[in-house]
């Protein structure tokens, strides 16, 4: 016996389990398929909870949104890209299931360098101490040229490297995002901080360009969220640069009169950030709107979502998508 008072539990009360408010019930668990099951049918498999739950909300959010002419903007980041899920985004934009692409530097460089030559991602360890980490000479000079180039005739980021991988004639077209997005017609914005990207680090950077053309994109970008009332915003890998840029896009829509309300926002990401979190998913949804917090590895996660996207705009309407 405990040399120490301890509480009597005579007098506890139960409750019926039957009057118990239960947040797990069985017609939310899971259902095991057969391995040679459709995606459809694995999809509908999963268990109507938490993340799953929420990936499939997700997904019949944006097909409503579609449904419904209404805009579905991705913001990502460079792992993304590079961790190979970029031709799904790619799929999505020809099924007309994406009206707007925003990526940060690193994701332009490596979706750039994915469709020229069908590889990216250096090792950077390996190659900092001999001073080359970035220092990718074929890189830099097409797309800092192309920036110059772009930016003199009032072009933005995102345009000017669509346009560039138009005119290159890259190896691999069909896994470039800004690409599809240039041929789509569908605004694609390059959002820099200068200094983060390998490709600053060469003299053919003019940095007045960069900063000019990055700027025209921000624009762009507003412009894409001022008129996103009862969208979607998608963000994707990006921790700072993308959830800091969209809330001030979304601060200007709302000082002109345009805040985008009924707004679905989501975050996928390995790990839920403190930016995302508050830029994304809480500050500019309430009260009329809702958001999505999808914790995972990218390249399990995206193509998922992607498939449950297609699904989803399948069973709303057949007459405004081609799902293949």
């Amino acid at each position: 016996m405990s040399s120490f008072k301890e509480i009597d539990l005579s007098g506890v009360k139960g409750v019926s389990v039957e009057n118990r408010v239960s947040k797990v019930g069985s017609a939310q668990l899971g259902k095991p398929i057969d391995p040679d099951a459709t995606v459809e049918r694995f999809l509908e498999s999963l268990p109507d909870l938490l993340g799953a739950e929420g990936l499939k909300n997700l997904a019949a959010r944006v097909a409503s949104a579609r449904s419904e002419d209404r805009h579905v903007l991705w913001m990502i980041g460079g792992h993304v890209i590079k961790c190979g899920v970029g031709p799904h985004i790619v799929d999505l934009l020809s099924r007309g299931l994406v009206t707007g692409i925003a990526m940060n530097g690193a994701a332009a460089i490596h979706d750039f360098e994915v469709a020229m030559w069908g590889h990216t991602s250096e090792d950077v360890e390996e190659a900092l101490g001999r001073g080359e980490f970035g220092m990718t000479e074929e890189t830099a000079r097409l797309m800092n040229e192309a920036v110059s180039e772009g930016e003199s005739e009032g072009w933005g980021l995102g345009e000017t490297l669509g346009r560039l991988l138009e005119t290159e004639k890259p190896k691999h077209p069909e896994a470039g995002v800004l690409l599809a997005a240039w041929r789509a017609k569908v605004p694609a914005t390059v959002h820099v901080a200068v200094g983060t990207d390998v490709i600053h680090q060469h003299p053919s950077l003019d940095p007045a360009a960069l900063g000019s053309a990055t700027f025209t994109d921000f624009k762009v970008f507003a412009g894409c969220v001022s008129e996103l009332e009862g969208g979607v915003v998608i963000n994707a890998g990006s921790a700072v640069i993308m959830p800091e840029v969209f809330i001030k896009a979304y601060s200007i829509a709302v000082n002109l009169g345009r805040r985008p309300g009924g707004l679905t926002t989501a975050n996928l990401d390995f790990i839920q950030h403190y930016r995302p979190t508050v830029n994304v998913l809480r500050r500019p949804v309430p009260p009329d709107g809702e958001s999505f917090a999808l914790t995972g590895h990218h390249e399990i996660l995206i193509p998922l979502l992607a498939c449950a996207i297609k699904l989803e705009a399948r069973r709303k309407a057949g007459k405004r998508f081609e799902i293949k």
